[in-house]
């Protein structure tokens, strides 16, 4: 039986920027912690798109909220209670 053998490893894939100075001074900072020019541009990357994906579920979650007619009609007992509660004046 024949089997057909190749070796592909993975290619990086390079990425040309323009840094304005805000940038520029930021990855200045960067490097200053320590952190190579290319790990401080993937792990910015990386956080960034972690930060988009926490507001994005957050987003769903307080959607979710809103369509809760259940959660809704507690929220509003709460806040009549809270109201009831507060001190004259």
């Amino acid at each position: 039986m024949y089997h057909e053998m190749s070796y592909n490893p993975p290619m990086a894939n390079a990425v040309s920027v323009r840094l304005d100075d805000e940038v520029r001074k930021a990855l200045h900072t960067l490097e200053a912690s320590g952190m190579s020019r290319s790990e401080a541009i993937r792990r910015s990357i990386l956080d960034a798109a972690s930060s988009l994906r926490r507001k994005d579920a957050l987003r769903a979650e307080v959607a979710a909220l809103d369509a809760d007619e259940h959660d809704q009609e507690e929220m509003f007992e709460v806040a009549a209670l809270m109201e009831n509660l507060r001190a004259p004046g």
